[in-house]
């Protein structure tokens, strides 16, 4: 009799497997029923080897030896049931999960190696139509048509007091419209409105510094004004700072002052000669140039202009010109925050975080807020060169995640389907191209600065940067990624002992040693790569999620403010340290 129910079991086994065979996912079921059965089998053999067993009050009795020969024959009776047959089966569909895995894998690297052909080529020239034969990259965007886009928003038209700035955003200002009786040049109307605001600006008002709206407009009109060749305009003209001990933080920090003179005294500031621009990636005028990265401070006009009276011995005595010789150090690092806008600065949301309390106030919340509104000013648009930059760095970060996603979204092989199967929309052109480009969300961003920078600033260990990043996840569980900047090797090496959090960086060489000063680390890097790369971090930080990092680094006090000029106040800030002035 227990023969006979042996083999009923294992015919209907086998025909529920043969029924299920056909979908892996159910064969996974089948492997998982065959291994109950087996289990079952064997704890239902050992029990026929006790004497009695009860339910209700809890009754073993003792294991009797007289049954160990009827025992071991149910083992054996068990052993027979093709316990050997399943695990084969078990390993054959492992397998296969592998196989399939492996195809994936192969799949996601072939579309990943296209793109960065295509991405390479789209860099060389314009290619990007080769685009439309492949599967969308969330992850990059298109630099030719982004960059002119950004110079219709940066160029005014006529007379107009504002460049095309309206409430329809991004390309929907390239939306073909046709005047009716219900629309009447929306667009144009608009832009001449008071109204106008700046469209690099993102986020609601309490997402940024008080008044960045409003002030950045004012920057604009400034420095853009109506005829350059006014007697009444004046000029200040400046280099950046090109001193070997001056990093980019400084660069910036000290053109920040040179603004703010400008604004103050009625000038329009003219910044020339960019050192760390000098190398072969910036071509013809925008080498030696800010313009190789981001738009100018002013229009081509009045720095043609400005240069000319710089030539005049007129125009420099009577201060029509002036130039960063004509100020002190100490007024150009530490002058008098511009006051059009009244003091602004006294409503500063208390949204960052030192020593595991909120700071309220301190002594140079008036410098905070202005260096905040002029980073944001001089980096407002990138250029072509810095958004195909930005492109090659998260494509290298996360392009072969992306290339999983869009394949998973496909229902057909990408290869086999026409580029005319694939139509472009109107709400893709101009309603969903306005959208950012993807990064695994959310993410946190991390600059950790140490080095020679223990000179300035108190110095701390990555494990208290990770404290902070870890107190972050706490509240959001669905944190995971961090992009991570730092010129320490042994930082990166420390990122394994982290194995719950997805660290990317920037594949560049970085210090071995931490008495290396950063004039001499940036000289072994070359000056292309010393200046790109920390460029795209710092943009790769503006637009995260959260930051954790260090405010005593200038650096890191620029990526504060241009992360509070874009929308991210509210977002909060993480800080090991304080600056040394406040």
């Amino acid at each position: 009799m227990e023969a006979l129910n042996q083999k009923s079991i294992e015919r209907v086994v086998s025909q529920r497997a043969l029924q299920m065979g056909n979908s892996f996912s159910c064969q996974i079921c089948v492997v998982g029923f065959l291994s109950g059965v087996c289990l079952t089998s064997l704890l239902l053999a050992a029990l026929t080897s006790f004497g009695t067993f009860h339910f209700g009050p809890i009754l073993f009795s003792s294991l009797s030896m007289d049954n160990n020969s009827t025992s071991h024959n149910n083992i054996n009776m068990v052993t027979g049931f093709n316990c050997n047959v399943k695990l084969k089966e078990t390993k054959r569909l492992l397998d296969l999960k592998s196989t399939r895995e492996r195809d994936s894998d192969e799949r996601v690297s072939s579309l990943y190696s296209v793109w960065s052909a295509v991405l390479n080529e789209s860099r060389n020239g314009d290619n990007w139509d080769l685009w439309s034969s492949l599967p969308n990259a969330p992850h990059l965007e298109n630099c030719k048509l982004k960059t002119q886009l950004y110079r219709n928003f940066d160029t005014r038209i006529g007379n107009e007091t504002f460049p095309l700035w309206t409430s329809w955003k991004g390309f929907l200002q390239t939306l073909p419209v046709v005047p009716n009786e219900h629309i009447q040049n929306p667009k144009q109307d608009e832009a001449v409105s008071e109204g106008a605001y700046p469209p690099w600006i993102v986020g609601s008002d309490e997402d940024n510094y008080p008044l960045t709206r409003k002030v950045q407009r004012d920057i604009w009109i400034h420095q853009h004004p109506l005829n350059c060749n006014d007697l009444n305009v004046k000029f200040l003209v400046a280099d950046w700072e090109r001193l070997p001990g001056f990093g980019i933080g400084a660069q910036i920090a000290s053109m920040s002052g040179l603004l703010g003179i400008a604004v103050n005294e009625g000038r329009v500031l003219v910044a020339n000669h960019y050192n760390r621009a000098d190398h072969d990636g910036c071509k013809g005028s925008s080498r030696s140039s800010w313009s190789c990265y981001f738009f100018l401070e002013t229009s081509l006009e009045c720095r043609q202009r400005a240069f000319e009276l710089m030539k005049s011995e007129d125009a420099l005595s009577k201060g029509v010109v002036t130039t960063k010789e004509n100020y002190t150090t100490k007024r150009i690092w530490n002058g008098p925050t511009p006051r059009k806008w009244g003091r602004p600065w006294i409503y500063l949301q208390p949204t960052t975080y030192i020593n595991g309390s909120l700071l309220i106030s301190h002594r140079k919340m008036d410098r905070r807020w202005w260096r905040a509104q002029a980073v944001r000013y001089f980096m407002r648009f990138p250029t072509e060169y810095t958004c195909n930059l930005m492109n090659e760095a998260r494509h290298a970060a996360f392009g072969k995640l992306a290339a999983k996603m869009a394949l998973q979204s496909l229902d057909a092989d990408w290869s086999k389907v026409e580029s005319s199967d694939r139509p472009r929309s109107e709400i893709d052109e101009y309603v969903w191209s306005n959208h950012k480009p993807w990064v695994p969300r959310p993410l946190l961003s991390m600059h950790v600065r140490m080095g020679d920078k223990a000179g300035e600033m108190k110095v701390v260990e990555f494990e208290e940067y990770m404290q902070l990043a870890d107190q972050i996840r706490s509240r959001f569980p669905n944190l995971n990624s961090i992009w991570l900047s730092t010129e320490m090797q042994q930082v990166i090496v420390k990122t394994r002992e982290y194995s719950h959090w997805n660290f990317y960086y920037t594949k560049v060489g970085r210090q071995a040693r931490a008495n290396m000063s950063m004039a001499d680390y940036e000289g072994r890097l070359g000056r292309e790569t010393s200046t790109n790369y920390p460029l795209v971090n710092f943009l790769m930080a503006a637009d995260s999620d959260f930051f954790v990092g260090a405010l005593g680094s200038t650096w890191s006090f620029l990526i504060d403010g241009m992360r509070n000029t874009g929308g991210k106040v509210t977002s909060g800030y993480l800080s090991v340290n304080k600056d040394r002035f406040w």
